[in-house]
Parts: structure tokens; C-alpha cells; sequence
């Protein structure tokens, strides 16, 4: 077994990953990024599509030119690729990892977790039927046809409408497939709105809501599959509708990538892992960034947790002593989703929430502090907000609750 020593270790190299390397790199320590991949980058590599960039670069980029531009900053680190982690010793600060040529066991100083998140499968859906080729996740169908320029059928049906499932309805369209429709079970849309216009819209691809798949036809090849309407999370009799397709393609839902460390970290009920706004876990030099968090609208979002995960792990590494946990953050009414936990108030930071159902007004509380007005709140949309701890009591417990404002 080979043996290294670093001062911060990074796991994963795609957005957050990269945005750690280059925090943690500002502080001069010793970093090492482990990679599961052949290359950083992480799914920017299979997004050919633009909307990337916007905040960090200042410019629209597609995947692959936003981490080519990103990846350009970077310099001065050790990187150990297609190398999968077995364990993590969080008491004595080792993990164990296998790599093409051996085993290796690294002691680090810090470590910051950017894994990202996995597509949730269709097989979670129960839907009844046969299991048939012609299934695919949104990203998987998204890597097929970027990166090895195969197409997974000629007429296609989306279940779902997440990000990744409507960019692949216009993607798919444009290299000939037929999209009959997109089809949600929420009667509200799942992805950005920008991406209902672009992807949807503007290629006259219908979005049928509170309508989903209640069954799968065929044996070795998908035949085609039943949709029907559904109130209440049940599909409603007589709605019931056949149609002829060849592909069936799942864009519901991402889960946050921490099977790993599930062990040894604070793991929210939504499966993310619990960060305060240090973007440290409640082991002191275990720092996590990105998707492995919560799920984010935007890759910029992630890259600038990850560089302040890396540049405050670098400072742990570097013995700093840090602030310690004044305030703890809880989802209120009206809230599904909040990125940070805990709060320690020594600076300005930022974080994301989301409300649990669509508000065409709504006013973003916290305790009893009005913090944000917020017009056509969306579920699929992070709502972004900026606290300083010398305008805002951040002692105790904070309540963040979504209010409808009625008019």
C-alpha cells in the first residue's frame, strides 16, 4: 500500500471540486484532487449547451468552454484520476483509495467533499411493466448523444421536467428524434423557466402537468407507454392514454452524491450534507461544496461554495482556529430546501432556499425579520440570499419561512 500526506484532499473534480482546488491553492498549502473520471470537469464535459458562466466569467459559455476557462486557473496541484475512494477514517484524518496502479492510503490535513449527485433512476418511479431497452436517464441519454454520438431512439417521451430532461427534448429534436411530449406529475413545471422557453416552447414540444406514466409496454424493445392525468399523487380513471414510442427518457430528479460519508458527517433529511456558512461539516476539517450539499440551479453557484470550502479548509489545515457555531438555520413554512445549516457569524455569506410550492408573491422571512420579496417564487428556482451578521440577529434558532403575499 502506497502512503501520502497532503494538506487538503478534494474528492471530485467537476465544478465544486474545481472551485476547492482553487481556494485552497490561494492559501499555499499542499493539495491533492482525486477524480473517479479520467479528467476534471465532471458532467460540464457532456453539456454542450450554453447558460454556463454568467457569474463567474461574466460571459455565456457552454460546458465544456466553461471548464476549460476554469480549469486554466489552476496550477500547482497533484491529481490522482479514475482512482476510486474505499473509506474514510475521519477520527485520524486517512482515507483509502484504489487507483490503476495500486492501493493508496492519504493522510490530509482537510477534506473537502465535492461529489456531486447521481440522477435518481427510473426503476424508483414503481411504475408497472416490463423493463424494456429504450429507458434512459436524462443524462445518460445526454451522454450518449454528446460524447459518443449515438442517438437512443427515433421518437422519445420525457417523464419529468427537470433541467437536464428539457435541455435533452431540445437537443434531441434538433438531431432529428421526435419528442411527443414532456410530462410532469406536479401540476408546476420541475426545471428553470428559461429552459421551459428555450427548450420547450420555442420548439413547440408540449409540457403536459399533473400527468405522468402509469404504465410500460414491450418486451426487448420499449413499444410505447400509458400516460394518464393525476390529482392528489393518484392517476385519475378514464384519463388514460397510450402512445407509440421507442424511447422513454427519465428526468426525475438528482440525489446527493454522499453514500461515502453518510458515516461519518451530519446528513440533512433531503440527503445533503449539513454545512454552515464556512461551508464546514460538524467534523472540524471536513468541508463540503456543490450538489452533495443541495441540488443548484446554476454551476456558478457550486464553484464559489467550492473555493470557499477549499480556502477555509486550507486554513484548518494550516492550524487556524476558526469561529465556532452561534445560530442553526430551519426550514420554515413555505420552504423545501436551504443550503446552510448552521451559522457562525464572523462574515457576510450567502445561501440558497427554495419554496415548496409556487407563490406568484411571496416574502422571504426569518424569525420575524422580513428579508426579501420575491415575484413568481418557483420550487425549481433557488432564491439567493445575503446575510451580515452586523445587520441581522444570527443567534439561536433562525426560521427562514416563504409567506404568499395575497393581492
Amino acid at each position: 500500500m502506497k502512503k501520502l500526506e497532503y494538506d487538503v484532499v478534494i474528492l471530485g473534480g467537476g465544478a465544486a471540486g474545481m472551485g476547492a482546488v482553487r481556494g485552497a491553492l490561494s492559501q499555499k498549502v499542499s493539495v491533492l484532487l482525486i477524480e473517479r473520471e479520467a479528467s476534471t470537469g465532471g458532467v460540464l464535459n457532456q453539456c454542450i449547451h450554453n447558460g454556463f458562466g454568467v457569474q463567474v466569467f461574466k460571459r455565456e459559455l457552454t460546458g465544456p468552454e466553461y471548464h476549460e476557462m476554469y480549469l486554466e486557473k489552476l496550477e500547482g496541484f497533484d491529481a490522482m484520476y479514475e482512482t476510486t475512494v474505499l473509506d474514510i477514517d475521519s477520527e485520524n484524518g486517512i482515507l483509502k483509495a484504489i487507483s490503476t496502479d495500486g492501493v493508496y492510503e492519504i493522510k490530509y490535513g482537510a477534506l473537502v467533499l465535492a461529489t456531486g449527485a447521481r440522477e435518481r433512476p427510473f426503476e424508483a418511479l414503481r411504475i408497472p411493466g416490463s423493463r424494456p431497452s429504450g429507458i434512459f436517464t436524462a443524462g445518460l441519454a445526454q451522454h450518449f448523444v454528446n460524447l459518443e454520438n449515438h442517438l437512443p431512439g427515433r421518437k422519445a417521451v420525457i417523464i419529468g421536467s427537470g433541467d437536464i430532461g428539457l435541455i435533452m427534448a431540445r437537443r434531441l429534436t434538433l438531431e432529428g428524434v421526435e419528442i411527443e411530449g414532456v410530462y410532469e406529475i406536479m401540476p408546476y413545471q420541475g426545471g428553470l423557466t428559461r429552459n421551459v422557453v428555450q427548450c420547450l416552447k420555442d420548439f413547440n414540444i408540449p409540457l403536459y402537468l399533473s400527468t405522468s406514466v402509469v404504465r410500460v409496454h414491450g418486451r426487448e424493445r420499449l413499444k410505447g407507454i400509458t400516460v394518464a392525468k393525476f390529482a392528489n399523487g393518484k392517476p385519475v380513471d378514464g384519463t388514460e392514454r397510450f402512445i407509440n414510442c421507442d424511447t422513454l427518457i427519465a428526468s426525475v430528479g438528482l440525489i446527493s452524491e454522499n453514500d461515502l460519508v453518510e458515516k461519518n458527517i451530519e446528513i440533512s433529511s433531503d440527503g445533503g450534507a449539513v454545512v454552515d456558512d464556512l461551508m464546514r461539516t460538524n467534523v472540524d476539517n471536513i468541508f463540503a461544496a456543490g450538489n452533495n450539499i443541495c441540488i443548484h440551479d446554476l454551476v456558478d453557484f457550486v464553484t464559489v461554495e467550492g473555493e470557499m470550502a477549499g480556502r477555509n479548509a486550507a486554513r484548518v489545515a494550516k492550524n487556524e482556529k476558526m469561529a465556532k457555531r452561534i445560530g442553526i438555520f430551519k426550514k420554515g413554512k413555505g420552504i423545501r430546501i436551504i443550503s446552510v445549516h448552521y451559522t457562525t457569524a464572523s462574515d457576510p455569506f450567502k445561501m440558497y432556499v427554495r419554496v415548496d410550492h409556487p407563490m406568484n408573491v411571496c416574502t422571504l422571512r426569518m424569525n420575524d425579520t422580513n428579508l426579501k420579496t420575491v415575484l413568481n417564487a418557483k420550487p425549481s428556482e433557488m432564491i439567493e440570499l445575503t446575510f451580515d451578521p452586523s445587520k441581522h440577529n444570527l443567534k439561536g434558532n433562525l426560521v427562514l419561512s416563504a409567506t404568499e403575499v395575497k393581492r
